[in-house]
This record gives structure tokens, C-alpha cells and sequence, in this order.
């Protein structure tokens, strides 16, 4: 490969040096960040001789160019650019992210701050939904179950505390993780926080109330009265405040220097924060609320189902700010004149992302993601939402959307049979009690909502399946995948066994047998870094599948290629990736015994790792071991060995590369591979 002009037709085809905003390498591909991708020239790109194909995902367009070759080609590209471009992958990732449109790099954003709380927030709200089920009268019978059984009222009250702490003081939470991720000292963004939940002040739940019936306690500041009222349960103050705190901690770091700096920052940030809050911006956002719920209201009274199809489209949106906490007074008033409509059609909202996230649950393959959609669906069904779409629904998008359709759809009919609630309560299905004389209603709409939103879920996610090969951005396993996986059986069925003169490839490693079209890299499962197979391992050792020499170690030790001389093949190289996105880690819970050049014998150990570790840091260890020349050896055939989900152990015969059998007289029909 001619590297310098590889970079130079490279560069060229992804429209020049202005449309690349950051550029980075791993073991095989280049990955940058682009102005604008359709500048670029994929076709050329795609049928380079010198490049292995192209793939755009998660802000990213990635050039693959192979293993021992992109760090050269990287090499030449940043030379020939005139600016700075060259990051570290992970800078890349937030490059990435900070460069898609206002709505990606908001839900980027709440996605940062919320993630590390849904599973406070998922215990919170299943124990909630277990209080629910304790102390709701109706049912199973005219009273509640602590009313029949009185031994259970203790129970009750502690289910009661741990599931209300989270939410009372949820600001505290967010206050932590927000100002975290705005750049700010966290425990400062918790102690604004817990400053806004403060037992003196009047709860956030009782504020309008306080202040109509005149009993609103107030400071005298400088002649100005101000309200001591807090914020319990609210989410979009403290998203404010949180990013005001931080940008006032970084101005102040900015111009403050030694000793000063450390003394007065944090008095003067948390000072000029707490003025804002309590004098200015925490009442005009509760204000804000109040008015919202007050003009739903008046156009619910106005417009009917039109009203209805508006609230349930946009209730589950207004959750993600928090000012859905404003709406119990509002409802109160609303008892008083028949009912209120705004906690029916809560529920549908609730339902229908909790029937979405369960559609996920039946689509994911990612164990991870069916774990957390199934416990999330099962909480939004009972009431409580925010795992639900903090961790699923707004990170995948779609789901989001469809739940906020069904929600309209569900939310139309309750204004059509004008369902009521005469009292607060558990918005899921379980708020029938809350709504006694439209039970039935009540939950003809519920089911309404349900299977909307599961079906219409679970249908487009069955259209990106096809597409992709999976529902989940992080997995995208493109189409190819599917047809690497039919090649691959028709070349096994063609070739029967090995012909006498194929070279045989050992396991490098011992653990259970993956196909590599089932892995979650795109461009493995593609078969576009070379054919092969996958191993999950179960020990943390790494050694040479045949003798050769090292043509690629890669300074993060994740990453291995070995060019194997066989008489009869030819040149065979073997690239060995242990994990996905272990670049990351920096060569942490990896050791190198071998450096690029060295000549070793099959079952030499090439490398160690930490499996453990590397899982906990949230990284999966499923290692490809591929032929990234297999275009001009010949087939790739696992051996008889080689079965899905079997333990292969490190030694054994891995796969055969092959160049006679692709000189066979015909390759048989899928149907014939498979039969």
C-alpha cells in the first residue's frame, strides 16, 4: 500500500481538509467527525483497492483501512491537513456529540445527567408502585389492603419512605450530576440543591397552596419579600440552576488565582446561586408551570379532543422538564368543578411509554438493554416514567416518539367519554381507583394507549432489524451481516473439508464460540475487517493462532495481527481484537509480551487481560479473530470444532483458509447449504 497517496485519495473523497472537524484511528479504521457528510464521495471511498469499506454511525464517519495500515494513513492525513484535527477517540465521542443538531445534543445531554440515576430512580418507583398496590383502597375491595390486614401498616410506611426519597429529593440528584456534567464541582451543585429542599422551606407540593390561602412564610431581603419555597420533586429548576452554578464556578476559577481562588469560589458561587434561585429564576419557572397547567385547562375546556390529543402528545415531554410537578394544585381546583382531566391523561402518557419500553424489551438483544427496558416498562405501567425515558425511550428516540403518539391517540378517547379523576394517585393502570366512576373507561383507554404504543414499537422496530440487524445505535449490524452469515454456509457446504494443502488456524484463545456475523461491531459483523469467527473468552490470554511474526501491536495492547507464510496459501494475515471500544481503556487491564516484528510459534502468548475488569468498565470482551486478507487467499471455513455457543479451547483447530475451495465447480443454493 502506497500510504502517502491512500491519505491524499482519502482526504480528497471526504471533501477536502475543511469538511473534517476531528479525526482519530483504533486498530483498523479511521474515525472522524465531518461538517458535513454529504460532501463525502462514498462511492469512491467504497471501491478504493486500498480501503475496506465505509460507515457512518453515532455522529461518526469511519474509513476502514485495516490493521498495520491506518496508523500510517492516519499519519500522512494529519500531515497534509493544515489545522489541528488529530484527537483521542474519546474526545472524538464528545466531538461527535456536541456536533449534531440542538435536539441530539440535548438529549445527549439529559441523557449524561439521568443515566447514572435510573436505578435509584427504577427502585424508586417500583417500591412506589408496591405502596400503591398496599394502600390504594378498591382493589381488592372497598378497602385498602393495610385496612384489611393492619399487621402490614408498618411494612407499608417504610415501603413508603424508601420509594418517596428519591423523588422528594430527586434536585439533589440532579444537582449532582448536572453540574458534573456542566463542568462545575458537584458536591457544590448537591449542596445548591439540598439548599432547595431544606425541611424550613414550605414543599414543593404544597407551594401554591401556601400561597393562595396566605400562609407563604417570606424573607425580608434588602426590602424585597421572598418566597421560602421549595423545590421537591422539580427537575428543570435545578437543570438551570445546576448549569448557572457551574458557570459561575468557572468564571470565578477563571479570574481568581491560589488561596483566593480556593477561599472565596465556593462562598461566592453558592451565594450569587442562591440569590438567583430564590429572587428570580426558581419562581419564574414555577410560575412558568402553573400557567401551563392553568392554559391546558382552559383549552381542555375549550377545545375537548383536540385539547386531549395536545395534552397526551406533549405530557410526556413536559415530564422531562418537571413541570408536570405543577399540576396537583391545578388538579385540586379541578375536583371542585366535577374532576380533573390532567391525571388521566398522565396515565395514558405513562402507559404508553411504559408499553414502548417493553416493546424494546421483546426487540433488544443487548442483555443489558432488555434488563433495563423490561424493569422501566414495568414502573411506567405503575406510574412512574423516568427510567423508562431517561434510559430507554430518549436514547433510542423512536420509542419516544411513538409513546408520545399513542399517548394522544389514548388521550383523545379520554376527552371523547370525558373520563375524570376525583384524586390523585398512581398514573398507570393502576389509577383506576383515582377515577371511580369511569373505571371501565378508564381502562378501555388504558389498553388503548398500551397496545398503540407496544405495537407500533414493536413493529418499526422489526422495520430497523431489517435494516440494521438491531434496534440498539450502539450494535448497528449492518445487512451485510446477514449475507456474510449465508456466504459463510454455502462456502462450508461447498468445500465439504478442508483440501489437503489449506492452512489451519488454531483458537488464540479458550472460551465459547461466537459466529462473527452475531457481534455487535458493525464493521466485524460486515465481514468488512476480514472473515472469521468470534470468541467470547473465558480466560484473559491471548496467544499466537499459528507461527508468524507481529505485524501490528497496537499501543493500547487490545489489538494484535499476525502474518502467517504458508507455503501453500501464501501470505495469511490474522488481526485479533479483544473487546470493542477497549481502545478506551489505554491499555489498562492489558500486558503485552510481544512487540511489532517478533517471530512466534503457535501457542506463544502474545498477551494478557483482565476480563473482569475490562467488564466492569462497561466493555465487552468478545474477541474477532479474522483474516483480513481473505480476499486473495480463499475461503475462511470453521473446522467441525467450531460450534455457536460451545467452549473451543486455546489450541484447538479454530478454521481453515482454503484456496481451493473456491474452485469448485458451483456453489449450491442457500437452500441446499442449509438443508
Amino acid at each position: 500500500m502506497e500510504h502517502q497517496e491512500v491519505a491524499a485519495r482519502t482526504l480528497k473523497a471526504l471533501g477536502g481538509e475543511e469538511n473534517i472537524i476531528a479525526l482519530a484511528h483504533c486498530a483498523t479504521r479511521l474515525r472522524m467527525v465531518l461538517d458535513d457528510s454529504d460532501k463525502v464521495d462514498t462511492a469512491a471511498l467504497d471501491n478504493d483497492p486500498d480501503l475496506k469499506g465505509t460507515f457512518e454511525a453515532g455522529g461518526m464517519f469511519q474509513v476502514i483501512v485495516g490493521p498495520g495500515d491506518v496508523n500510517i494513513v492516519f499519519q500522512e492525513m494529519t500531515k497534509s491537513i493544515s489545522k489541528d484535527v488529530a484527537v483521542s477517540t474519546d474526545r472524538l465521542k464528545d466531538i461527535a456529540a456536541e456536533s449534531g443538531n440542538w435536539f441530539s445534543r440535548a438529549v445527549k445531554v439529559l441523557a449524561d445527567i439521568f443515566v447514572p440515576l435510573i436505578p435509584i430512580l427504577l427502585g424508586g418507583g417500583l417500591l412506589m408502585a408496591l405502596n400503591n398496590v398496599l394502600t390504594a383502597p378498591g382493589l381488592f375491595g372497598d378497602q385498602s389492603v393495610i385496612e384489611m390486614y393492619p399487621s402490614w401498616e408498618g411494612f407499608a410506611g417504610l415501603v413508603n419512605l424508601l420509594a418517596s426519597a428519591p423523588f422528594a429529593f430527586l434536585p439533589i440528584l440532579v444537582g449532582f450530576t448536572a453540574t458534573k456534567r456542566f463542568g462545575g464541582n458537584e458536591f457544590l451543585g448537591a449542596g445548591m440543591a439540598m439548599a432547595m429542599v431544606m425541611p424550613d422551606l414550605v414543599s414543593g407540593y404544597n407551594v401554591a397552596e401556601a400561597i393562595e390561602n396566605g400562609e407563604m412564610p417570606y424573607w425580608d431581603i434588602f426590602g424585597i419579600d421572598v418566597a421560602q419555597a421549595g423545590y421537591q420533586g422539580s427537575i428543570l429548576p435545578i437543570l438551570v440552576i445546576a448549569w448557572i452554578l457551574a458557570t459561575i464556578e468557572k468564571f470565578l476559577h477563571k479570574h481568581l488565582k491560589g488561596t483566593v481562588d480556593f477561599m472565596l469560589t465556593p462562598l461566592l458561587t453558592l451565594l450569587v446561586t442562591g440569590f438567583i434561585t430564590f429572587m428570580g429564576l426558581g419562581p419564574i419557572l414555577r410560575t412558568a408551570g402553573e400557567w401551563l397547567g392553568m392554559g391546558l385547562a382552559n383549552l381542555y375546556d375549550f377545545a375537548g379532543p383536540v385539547a386531549g390529543f395536545l395534552f397526551g402528545l406533549v405530557y410526556s415531554p413536559i415530564v422531562i422538564t418537571g413541570l408536570h410537578q405543577s399540576f396537583p394544585p391545578i388538579e385540586t381546583m379541578l375536583w371542585n368543578e366535577g374532576g380533573s382531566f390532567i391525571f388521566p391523561i398522565a396515565s395514558m402518557a405513562n402507559i404508553a411509554q411504559g408499553g414502548v419500553a417493553l416493546a424494546v424489551y421483546f426487540l433488544a438483544r443487548s442483555e443489558k438493554l432488555k434488563g433495563l427496558a423490561g424493569a422501566s416498562g414495568i414502573s411506567a405501567l405503575f406510574g412512574i416514567t423516568e427510567p423508562a425515558i431517561f434510559g430507554v425511550n430518549l436514547r433510542l428516540r423512536w420509542p419516544f416518539y411513538i409513546g408520545m403518539a399513542a399517548s394522544a391517540i389514548a388521550s383523545t378517547f379520554i376527552a371523547i367519554f370525558g373520563v375524570l379523576a376525583d384524586a390523585l394517585g398512581a398514573a398507570g393502570f393502576i389509577g383506576f381507583v383515582s377515577v371511580p366512576r369511569f373505571v371501565p373507561t378508564f381502562l378501555l383507554c388504558g389498553v388503548i394507549s398500551f397496545a398503540v404504543a407496544f405495537i407500533g414499537a414493536y413493529l418499526y422496530g422489526q422495520v430497523l432489524i431489517h435494516r440494521n440487524g438491531t434496534i440498539d445505535p450502539d450494535e448497528v449490524n449492518p445487512p451485510a451481516a446477514q449475507a456474510l452469515a449465508a456466504e459463510a454456509a454455502e462456502e462450508s457446504a461447498a468445500a465439504g473439508s478442508a483440501a489437503a494443502d489449506a492452512a489451519t488456524i488454531f483458537s488464540p484463545l479458550e472460551g465459547n464460540a461466537l459466529p462473527l456475523s452475531k457481534v455487535k461491531d458493525p464493521m466485524f459483523a460486515g465481514g468488512k475487517l476480514g472473515k472469521g469467527v468470534a470468541i467470547e473468552p473465558t480466560v484473559g490470554k491471548l496467544v499466537a493462532p499459528a507461527d508468524g511474526t507481529i505485524t501490528v501491536t497496537f499501543p493500547s495492547h487490545h489489538a494484535y495481527a499476525l502474518r502467517v507464510d504458508d507455503p501453500a496459501v501464501g501470505p495469511i494475515d490474522i488481526l485479533m481484537h479483544i473487546g470493542f471500544d477497549t481502545v478506551n481503556l489505554k491499555g489498562e487491564h492489558f500486558t503485552s509480551h510481544v512487540n511489532k516484528g517478533d517471530t512466534v510459534k503457535q501457542g506463544e502468548v502474545l498477551a494478557e487481560f483482565d476480563i473482569e475488569a475490562i467488564k466492569e468498565a462497561g466493555l465487552p470482551v468478545t474477541t474477532p479473530i479474522v483474516v483480513s486478507n481473505a480476499k486473495k487467499t480463499g475461503p475462511v471455513i470453521p473446522t467441525a470444532a467450531f460450534r455457536e455457543g460451545e467452549l473451543i479451547g486455546s489450541g484447538t483447530d479454530l478454521f481453515t483458509v482454503d484456496p481451493k475451495a473456491q474452485q469448485g465447480t458451483s456453489k449450491p443454493s442457500t437452500k441446499e447449504a442449509t438443508s
